[in-house]
């Protein structure tokens, strides 16, 4: 009986497999403002993909390189000091390479990748608007339904005070989600300014069908992006303005711009100067660049930071972990207990996603993650540089999908964000947009090879 039910559950799903896109953008919409909601549509959406290209799944070698990884980490856990946190551990990666599996095989075209962005764009204006409300107007409340169905907790000022934060725990991972849909929003801005020169519009109308052939979209873009833009500056992260800002010079470099890229050379190196010059030269500079700038970049914000809570510092006691655990590192969520007892001081994570995998799982570990992440990038850039299937218009979107992916390695350079469950859905999502669709054109030109 309880078989013959379960199968029925299945056939259901696997029925509905047609709109499970369609949950997915959903999802992306509701992931702000309710995580709970957002995680078990996204289950849902891979279970029924699992079941419907499980075979076609199952073939792809790059899953096979994340199963060994899955099989190593779980190895790796069973060598730790504290087995129940290095398990627990766990979850922060196998359920997310499950997503990136499922995903990759279901999302395969450009249009799912504008329909993605546009999601995440949309959802991350009400976001944005409390953000705004907290830091000027003072907002500050916890509702809660259900429990965590729907649970917002923002605190008066930000977090911490004086920086923007919304509905994230710290500004510095509110940073991290803005540089990303900072980074997509732009493209399709560029997108639909290049669609506005040429006078046409069939194709985001084509793939968005809501969105009509008016400028509304293009101006609603360009509120977006603006004031994605305003609430990164305010987070007062230094690694969100430096992403944001490659990302710009990125874009204008792909673009031709070599006027603007020329002017965002000269703005970045006037803070430099500012920040670093010495004291005659700083100063000149300091009368046009706002001390919001310079002071944050150079630390004089913040002058008597303890040692302990210096990246540098924690980079290395990170360092020396690996060195003594080689083979199978500490177990995962380790470094803050060692660091607490070494240091004095709690602290989550040492702030480089890599030396934290290196530290806890060992080199081979870690090895094999980075290799992963460099073989998408590498075959995403040969696919955007070669391929002759992909129509021109639909370059600049899978540019941007690999200019946000760039930026979730270098934010990942200086921080963690797979501790924040919405980072890091979004994150693996992001990857597995860029895998579908770098497997359906390689598919497509050794298809063409072949013929010719």
């Amino acid at each position: 009986m309880l078989g013959a039910s379960l199968n029925k559950v299945f056939d259901y799903f696997k029925s509905r497999w047609q709109s499970s896109w369609n949950y997915s953008l959903w999802a992306l919409l509701i992931f702000p403002l309710s995580p709970l909601v957002g995680a078990v549509t996204v289950g849902f959406v891979s279970l029924i993909t699992w079941l419907k290209q499980s075979r076609k799944i199952n073939r792809r070698p790059l899953n096979w390189g994340f199963a060994l990884l899955s099989v190593l980490l779980i190895v790796s856990a069973g060598f730790a000091q504290d087995k129940t946190a290095a398990f627990l551990g766990l979850f922060n990666f196998l359920p997310f390479f499950l997503l990136f599996a499922a995903h990759s095989a279901l999302i395969q075209t450009f249009a799912q990748l504008r329909q993605m962005a546009w999601a995440l764009v949309i959802g991350s204006m009400p976001v944005v608007i409390i953000g705004f409300g907290q830091l000027f107007l003072g907002w500050s409340f916890k509702f809660e339904i259900l429990w965590v169905v729907l649970s917002w907790t923002v605190r008066p000022g930000g977090n911490p005070p004086g920086r923007i934060a919304s509905f994230f725990l710290h500004a510095n991972t509110f940073a991290a989600y803005l540089t990303i849909v900072f980074i997509l929003g732009l493209g399709l801005w560029l997108e639909q300014w290049a669609e506005g020169q040429r006078g046409r519009g069939e194709r985001l109308t084509a793939t968005f069908p809501l969105l009509p052939q008016s400028p509304v979209p293009f101006l609603f873009l360009t509120v977006a992006v603006i004031a994605d833009f305003i609430a990164l500056i305010f987070t007062n992260s230094r690694n969100g303005w430096a992403i944001a800002i490659f990302a710009c010079l990125a874009y204008a470099l792909y673009q031709g711009w070599r006027i603007l890229v020329g002017g965002v050379a000269a703005i970045v190196f006037s803070i430099l100067l500012a920040a670093f010059a010495p004291s005659p030269v700083a100063q000149i500079f300091r009368w046009v660049v706002p001390a919001f700038f310079w002071a944050r970049i150079n630390d004089d914000m913040y002058p008597d930071r303890p040692v302990a809570l210096m990246r540098k510092t924690q980079w290395e006691f990170a360092w020396s972990l690996a060195q003594q655990h080689p083979l199978t590192g500490w177990g995962l969520r380790s470094f803050s207990t060692l660091y607490n007892a070494k240091m004095q001081i709690p602290l989550g994570h040492p702030h480089n996603l890599f030396l934290m995998l290196s530290a806890e799982t060992g080199f081979l570990n870690a090895s094999l993650f980075c290799g992963l992440l460099a073989w998408i990038l590498i075959t995403g850039v040969q696919l955007l540089q070669k391929s002759k299937y992909i129509n021109t218009g639909d370059r600049l979107i899978f540019f941007s999908y690999l200019l946000a992916f760039s930026g979730w390695i270098l934010l990942n350079t200086v921080d963690v964000t797979l501790f924040d469950f919405r980072l890091n859905a979004l994150s693996w999502l992001i990857v597995a947009a860029i895998c579908g669709v770098i497997h359906r054109y390689n598919q497509q030109d050794r298809l063409g090879s072949h013929q010719n």
